[in-house]
């Protein structure tokens, strides 16, 4: 296959079908997220069929855990990409939407009309839910998709892009509107992100290696997220049984997440209360403690911290922990070492709560819920392209708002300007 010639037809026609896409009314558009809901559903043994092809060869290729957990499509994922494009279907169509229309003194009238942003390239390891995720969004938000997922979920992203293929067939839109690249060959990526005539915006979603390489090579602009280092900070005055659940969840739900904790932070005045009741549940759940001086006086049979620890995105059952002075002290840390995605505050004392959510710069900022809320579905966005940390245009779970721009529209009757 000549790669170059592949992607340049995938970019021309994504352009073609995203002119149809923007003139699409709503009810088109969710008719045929509605059709592929279905199509997902009724196709559940031929999606999990398929899947079981990528993660025996996974496994055999001795893929690691974190991202064996991320490639499964076990029946409660496979309802999930339908309940979110059904969510989509009911979310309200924000293109053609116009916002602030005032009157200047000439008499005319001057507002912002949402308008989708044209071709969007979606870059992605593992998770084949991505597939329907992203189509969704994308059609809903009137952009056509061109879909690049990684080897390793080949057969699953084919058999999910088949269903996307008839849903758009019985809403009678092309099957452009929505393009999965049927090579596993790297170079696709590498033209997909230079296709300036063709893609308006890339969206990365994977490890820290794509998003780099993306960063460095990309010749049009990228909504990404580098790290995932999520914090939960434990207060003094903080309800201990719900910070037990929070620390517990935030950790342990998933480990191969972006929105997973990885460093717990305590005040010191409650962390020998506190710790080892967390420590318990995580020793019971086979999770590797890494904490400071203080804690491991608290803990002495966890391992010593590292400067390193305190940077680091484990996607494994690894936490690191550490004691704190106060609340100056774990907003430092977090601004420190952070990656400004997402970091919670539990407490009960409503002035620290308002202090925490307006000094933590971060996408997310949460107060007594766990990180793992992180993410488009949880947020009623339907479901979610990426997480931004970036600040220009969109940031944190990105959803059907964040996939569109504006424009200025002026509205006249006859006026000219003096």
């Amino acid at each position: 296959m000549d790669i170059k010639s592949y992607m340049t037809t995938l970019g021309r026609q994504a352009r073609d079908a995203s002119r149809i896409l923007a003139r699409t009314d709503t009810g088109a558009k969710n008719r045929a997220l509605a059709a592929i809901a279905a199509a997902i559903r009724r196709d559940q043994d031929k999606l999990q069929a398929a899947n079981y092809e990528d993660t025996t060869r996974a496994r055999r290729d001795g893929y690691d855990a974190a991202l064996l957990d991320r490639l499964q499509l076990s029946d409660k994922a496979i309802r999930a990409m339908a309940e979110g494009l059904e969510q989509i279907a009911a979310l309200p169509d924000p293109v053609g939407e116009i916002e602030d229309l005032k009157y200047r003194p000439s008499g005319i009238q001057v507002g912002k009309m949402r308008v989708p942003l044209g071709v969007v390239g979606i870059i992605y390891e593992a998770r084949p839910n991505v597939t329907a995720d992203a189509a969704g969004l994308c059609l809903k938000s009137g952009n056509a998709a061109i879909l690049r997922g990684g080897s390793e979920a080949i057969e699953s992203n084919r058999a999910i892009a088949a269903c996307v293929v008839e849903g758009l067939a019985q809403a009678g839109l092309p099957p452009h509107c929505v393009q999965v690249v049927d090579t596993t060959d790297r170079a696709a990526v590498g033209e997909l992100i230079t296709l300036k005539d063709y893609v308006d915006v890339i969206v990365p979603r994977g490890g820290k290696g794509l998003i780099e390489r993306l960063i460095n090579e990309a010749k049009l602009p990228v909504i990404k997220h580098l790290h995932g280092v999520c914090h939960v900070y434990v207060d003094d005055r903080a309800d201990l049984a719900k910070a037990a659940a929070i620390a517990d969840n935030a950790k342990t739900s998933r480990y191969g997440t972006c929105n997973t904790m990885e460093t717990l932070l305590v005040h010191e005045a409650v962390a020998a209360q506190f710790l080892p009741h967390i420590a318990d549940i995580y020793h019971t759940k086979g999770v590797e403690m890494r904490g400071c001086e203080i804690t491991r006086a608290l803990l002495p049979s966890i391992v010593a911290a590292t400067e390193a620890d305190w940077h680091e995105e484990y996607l494994a059952p690894i936490i690191a922990i550490r004691v704190v002075a106060d609340m100056d002290a774990a907003i430092a840390h977090i601004a420190r070492y952070g990656s400004q995605h997402t970091d919670a505050i539990v407490t009960e004392d409503y002035t620290r709560a308002r202090r925490f959510l307006r000094e933590v710069d971060s996408a997310s900022v949460m107060v007594n819920a766990s990180t793992r809320f992180a993410d488009g579905f949880e947020y009623g966005l339907g479901a979610e392209i990426g997480i931004s940390t970036d600040k220009i245009h969109a940031r944190g779970p990105v959803g059907l708002e964040g996939l569109t721009s504006q424009k200025w529209v002026v509205l006249g009757d006859g006026q000219v300007r003096v």
